[in-house]
């Protein structure tokens, strides 16, 4: 249980509708889909899939070239992002630049396209005479943190975690410890990541990447449904402003949610397949932190990433916990898995959900898979006033994690 109340008082969000928190959100209630198809994929030997989920409408000129040049796709979108949240919550530069602002920023890896261009370049002639000094800026594992810490002033803390598809939820669950435990006042929390082939390609080859609906791009992927056929991956950032209760109402700050929650826990039984137990242990846990119990919860945003065995495990710990009363949807439909973003940007549209008073549906749900079938599935926009969700990402290495927000009171 944190020790001093944390709140959200920004939010970033850039995602394949757009830049922007509205963009996002418009997207979402309009039932649109972000995955399209690519055809550069047809030309990778053994890759079936042929969509992803690609960010729009993001101009890196706006980042002046002496940051931007040490920056790939991912810290771009992060870097923006990030200075969206700022803006929200309203922090000055002496804020930023006073050690009492941090940073919570990962990926799943450094910059892939940007390992790929180098790899591609010293394979030809083992030769390092091309290559830029401002290379290793974009492929170490925190160069979306230390990319958007440079870019802002920030001289607080900087973690970079690093868990796949947990790890924008595990940014934002450390950052808020960080300020329940006195040790910031600030964090800016989340994670990006950029689509690269080789992500498509890991998944297709473990059979857990959709296939099927290359000519429909917008019917996949399909979280829960009965014709799911895997993972579309996307890219994008998503960036919360997190602050103590103490500095939001010293400064005025316009409160957004509270977050009341976090838990991560370890699967040891399987490097790749979820296990249901580990699931709704930590769920449990993020309950216990939050000191609710789970009738308190109105809502569930799922991992729910259309492959099989992870739908049917996820689904099976959303009913043992919270039985079949509670609304439970996955935004992956709209959103494809944006990976490391996954998790920040998903939670950013759980913001909004509380502020709204509005559920949104999973995108695709057209019949139910009967082992899907033991949750309340929502399955069209609804208006519904929800004071405290739980958000859940899930890790292939058997990384779990569960977050809680509520609406302040």
């Amino acid at each position: 249980m944190l020790l001093r109340r944390v709140v959200i008082t920004g939010v970033g969000t850039v995602s394949p509708f757009g830049r922007g928190l509205d963009n996002l959100m418009d997207g979402l209630l309009a039932g649109r889909s972000g995955v399209v198809e690519l055809p550069a994929l047809a030309e990778i030997t053994g890759m079936r899939t042929r969509v992803a989920a690609l960010v729009t409408g993001v101009d890196p000129m706006e980042i002046p070239r002496k940051f931007r040049r040490s920056m790939s796709n991912m810290s771009v979108f992060a870097t923006l992002a990030a200075q969206d949240a700022v803006a929200m919550a309203g922090l000055a530069p002496e804020q930023l630049s006073s050690g009492r602002l941090g940073v919570s920023i990962g990926s799943t890896t450094g910059s892939p396209q940007t390992m790929e261009e180098f790899f591609r370049e010293f394979n030809a002639d083992h030769s390092l005479e091309r290559m830029k000094s401002t290379l290793f800026f974009h492929i170490m594992n925190h160069s979306c943190a230390s990319n958007v810490a440079q870019v802002l002033g920030v001289t607080g803390r900087v973690l970079a975690p690093a868990a796949a598809c947990s790890t924008s939820t595990h940014a934002i669950g450390y950052g808020a410890e960080m300020i329940g435990l006195g040790k910031q006042e600030f964090m800016l929390c989340g994670g990006g990541d950029e689509f690269h082939p080789l992500t498509s390609g890991t998944f297709d080859i473990i059979n857990a990447a959709s296939a099927g609906f290359n000519d429909t791009p917008h019917q996949t992927p399909r979280p829960f449904d009965a014709r799911r056929d895997g993972i579309v991956c996307g890219e994008g950032s998503g960036i919360l402003l997190l602050e103590s209760l103490d500095s939001a109402l010293a400064r005025g700050a316009d409160i957004l949610a509270e977050v009341t929650g976090f838990a991560t826990n370890s699967d040891p039984g399987s490097i790749a397949n979820p296990d249901t137990a580990c699931i709704a242990q930590c769920m449990r846990l993020a309950l216990a932190d939050a000191g609710i119990e789970p009738g308190q919860v109105d809502y569930v945003n799922a991992h729910a990433t259309a492959t099989e065995q992870g739908d049917i495990a996820e689904c099976a710990a959303i009913a043992e916990v919270f039985g079949a009363q509670t609304p439970v949807s996955s935004l992956k439909g709209h959103l494809g898995h944006t990976m490391a973003a996954s998790g920040a940007l998903e939670l950013a549209a759980c913001v909004e959900m509380l502020r709204r008073g509005v559920l949104i549906p999973t995108l695709n749900l057209d019949q139910v898979d009967p082992a899907c079938a033991g949750v309340l599935h929502q399955r069209e926009v609804a208006p519904r006033r929800v004071d405290t969700v739980i958000k859940n990402n899930f890790a292939l290495g058997g990384v779990n994690s569960s977050i809680i927000l509520r609406r302040y009171v």
